[in-house]
Order: structure tokens, then C-alpha cells, then sequence
């Protein structure tokens, strides 16, 4: 007897998600419109990670050498740097490629190659652009480079100027952005997640009041409460995986859709393509978080009708 308990209370869960199907269809609109706003959010978080990740690709600081830097201090300087912890990668630029560079941004400007040309000479020097693994970790470079830092040795005199302190006021504004987001996005999260426990609480609990009597009814002839609660957790779980297949479905076009509108602004992203590579993990996030929420809702709205 015992052993059929959990077949009979599963039975009973799918006999009542099909018998009002009134009741189920709003509960599982309700949950699908909770899950695609968990989804927007989750799209919305991954482009903006893979724009700060851009951004900060773009953020480097220079060191400039001296016209007389011999190779081999220039190939010292580059080494010292790549053995920092703090760095991330090290590109170097010669006196030849920098005047090309220089050509190639200024080639509508005959005014400027025309200046250029009169100097007779290269007046370029080498560099070097350093990313950090981080943005915040660009002054404790910048401090190891420093004439006060012993780390590069007699090749300290080949470095002529490092623009990290030009750039610093805008590194620390991106500091604080990226800090103050952070820290948005998390209470944000926060927020949502509990706005979003509380619709569907009150959801199940209203569909749950439509068989108030029956409980009670089941309560006098003296059915367990776990008897009792069992089938309405099961139904209430069957909302959540049917509002998630749903909110996978309906995603699909509107990635599509999206994807063609905002090819132009994010380079190198497609959301659509991001569905479809994560696809499985937010299945998994949305079918998890429906189950929770639905099946958690469900074993506290029926609470007030067992007088437990």
C-alpha cells in the first residue's frame, strides 16, 4: 500500500492539472511571463559582461621608449612585465610600425603628413601596451614601473614616459562603473527573485483555493497531509515545467529577431547564437527555478487549509 502512495499522489497531480485546465492555463501564463523576464535578464546580463569584457580588451597603457633604447632593454622591460602577476599580455610596437600607424589614422590629413614629412626624421619611439588581467590593477604596474621600483634594473632609463597617468582618472571612473553595476545588478537580482516568489505564491494559493472544500473534505475522512499536499506540489511543478518548454519556445523568434536588430551594436555577439550555445543551461536554470518556485509556493499555500 505504501509503496503505491507516490504513484496514486503523482496520478492525482496529473488528473488535476488536466481536470482544470481553466486554473492551470493562468497559472502556467503567470509562471511563463515570471520565467521570460528571468530570461531577459539572464540575455541582458550576457551582453553586458561580453560589452565590459570588450571594453576593458580596449583599456591598455602605454610605455614609451627613450630614441636611444637599446633591443636588449626593450626585450628586458617586455620580459619583467610578463612575469608580473598582474599583467594579462604585452604588445610591442617599434619605431617603423608606430610611424605607420601614425600615417595610416592621419591619411586624410595631408596638412598633418605634410608636417611629418618636413621633420626629415622618425620622431616615433617604440612601446609597449600592457593589459591587466583587471582595470584596477593598472597602478600597481604602473607603481612597479616606477624610478622608485627596482624591478627593471639599469633598463629603468630606456622608458621615457608611461601614460597611466594621463589615462588614470578614466580607469578609475571605469573602476566605479563597473563596481556600481555590480552592485546594482546583485540588489536587482535580489529584488526580482523575491517580486517573482511572491507572484507565484499568490498565484498557486489562488489556484489552490479553488479546492479548499475538497482538503477539508479529505482532512475529515482522515487523509494524511502529505496525501493531501502531494498532488497539488505535483501539479504545481507540472506548471512550472510547462511555462518553462513555453518560455524556451516563444525565446527562439525573439533572439532571432533581436539578433538582426542589433548586429550593428554588438560586434561579435549574437544573441541568438548565445541561445543556442546556452541553450541547455538555461533550460536547466529556468527548469530548476519553475520547479523551486512553483513546488515551494504550492507546499506553503496549502498550509493555512491543513491547519498544520
Amino acid at each position: 500500500m505504501k509503496s503505491s502512495l507516490p504513484k496514486r499522489i503523482f496520478q492525482a497531480g496529473l488528473l488535476g492539472f488536466y481536470r482544470n485546465r481553466t486554473v492551470s492555463l493562468s497559472s502556467v501564463m503567470i509562471l511563463t511571463i515570471t520565467l521570460f523576464i528571468l530570461t531577459a535578464f539572464y540575455f541582458f546580463r550576457a551582453i553586458f559582461d561580453y560589452t565590459l569584457v570588450e571594453i576593458r580588451d580596449k583599456v591598455d597603457v602605454r610605455i614609451y621608449f627613450t630614441g636611444d633604447a637599446t633591443e636588449d632593454q626593450m626585450n628586458d622591460v617586455k620580459a619583467k612585465l610578463l612575469g608580473l602577476p598582474e599583467v594579462k599580455s604585452v604588445v610591442f610596437t617599434s619605431r617603423n610600425q608606430a610611424y605607420a600607424d601614425f600615417k595610416d589614422r592621419h591619411a586624410n590629413d595631408q596638412l598633418t603628413l605634410q608636417a611629418l614629412d618636413e621633420l626629415g626624421d622618425n620622431p616615433f619611439g617604440a612601446s609597449l601596451a600592457v593589459q591587466a588581467k583587471d582595470t584596477s590593477q593598472y597602478e600597481r604596474i604602473a607603481e612597479s614601473l616606477s624610478t622608485n621600483s627596482s624591478l627593471l634594473g639599469s633598463s629603468q632609463s630606456a622608458i621615457d614616459k608611461i601614460n597611466y597617468f594621463q589615462l588614470k582618472d578614466s580607469i578609475d571612473k571605469l573602476n566605479s562603473i563597473i563596481g556600481w553595476v555590480n552592485t546594482v545588478g546583485f540588489w536587482i537580482s535580489m529584488i526580482f527573485i523575491a517580486m517573482s516568489c511572491m507572484i507565484v505564491y499568490n498565484t498557486i494559493r489562488l489556484a489552490i483555493f479553488v479546492y479548499r472544500d475538497e482538503i477539508s473534505i479529505m482532512k475529515l475522512v482522515g487523509a494524511s497531509n502529505w496525501f493531501i499536499r502531494g498532488p497539488f506540489i505535483i501539479e504545481s511543478m507540472l506548471y512550472g515545467i510547462t511555462a518553462t518548454v513555453l518560455t524556451l519556445i516563444i525565446s527562439y523568434p525573439i533572439t532571432m529577431w533581436i539578433s538582426k536588430k542589433t548586429v550593428f551594436f554588438f560586434e561579435g555577439m549574437n544573441l541568438h547564437s548565445y541561445y543556442l550555445q546556452h541553450f541547455f543551461s538555461l533550460a536547466g536554470l529556468l527548469l530548476l527555478s519553475s520547479i523551486v518556485l512553483s513546488g515551494v509556493s504550492a507546499f506553503f499555500a496549502v498550509r493555512k487549509y491543513l491547519k498544520v
